[in-house]
């Protein structure tokens, strides 16, 4: 794991030291794409005055509020629409219907609902959250081994053993997997949350450096999304993989 952590940085290395050669020769506009020095400079100041940690926690604790609540709820219909045919067949086709919806389609709708606070911003999140987890759990479910339910059957067991024993160990892995996704989705629909008439945020720090003609600034949130999203999915991984010790799975190992 250690070396294919340090294999992972030598892509974005070399990317950053060309980018900083070119920009510093005069190949990339300073007033479009600015060297990283540049934006690492921005950085420094943003955090320095401490506007950059107030921007960073409204973020992150919009992004695990809505995160909570999107997949509670996608657990919760994952489970049933996945176990009972009978609920599959009434809400299923509903809900794989709005999934196809845009993120910023929800926007003006929410903003109508529930205003520009708090309530409309965690709600587009948790809307992001919820689809990906629940696409994944209702299908694993539905995908569990028939042969593993009749061997339960045969041990007589009743319809809770069978959930514990069989369904949630073979459904585990496909959950943890949608619960990864819809966080990468919470990640992506702050952006637009945080255009919805707010006045801190990452996503309103990008939003303000484009209108403010800053492009460093730009960089800078896209930076910290980047940063931030991959620790959040890492240490998501990392609970997930605490719970799957007992996979016998192929790895990469060189």
């Amino acid at each position: 794991m250690f070396k294919l952590s340090i294999r992972g940085w030598i892509l974005p290395i070399i990317l950053l030291i060309s980018w900083e050669i070119l920009a510093k020769n005069g190949f990339f506009p300073p007033n479009l794409l600015p060297a990283p020095s540049l934006v690492l400079q921005n950085l420094g100041q943003l955090a320095a005055s401490g506007e950059l940690f107030r921007h960073i926690g409204i973020t992150l604790y919009r992004v695990a509020l809505g995160f909570v609540i999107g997949s509670l709820v996608a657990t919760i219909l994952g489970s049933l629409t996945g176990y009972s045919p009978l609920l599959h067949s009434l809400l299923d086709p509903l809900l794989q219907s709005l999934r196809n919806i845009p993120s910023l389609a929800w926007v003006p709708l929410f903003i109508l609902w529930m205003g520009i606070y708090e309530t409309s911003k965690i709600t587009l999140i948790a809307v992001g959250v919820f689809f990906p987890t629940y696409l994944n759990l209702m299908s694993g479910i539905q995908n569990v081994d028939r042969k593993l339910v009749e061997v339960g059957k045969i041990y007589r067991l009743n319809s809770w053993q069978l959930i514990t024993r069989i369904f949630l160990p073979a459904t585990l892995p496909a959950y943890i997997t949608g619960l990864r996704g819809g966080l990468g989705l919470g990640w992506m629909f702050v952006v637009a949350a945080e255009i919805m008439g707010a006045s801190s945020g990452l996503g309103f720090l990008l939003v303000d450096g484009q209108s403010t003609g800053r492009p460093t600034t730009i960089l800078v949130s896209i930076l910290l999304f980047a940063i931030l999203g991959k620790l959040t999915d890492l240490i998501l991984a990392g609970i997930g993989n605490k719970f799957l010790y007992w996979q016998d799975t192929h790895r990469l190992s060189t």
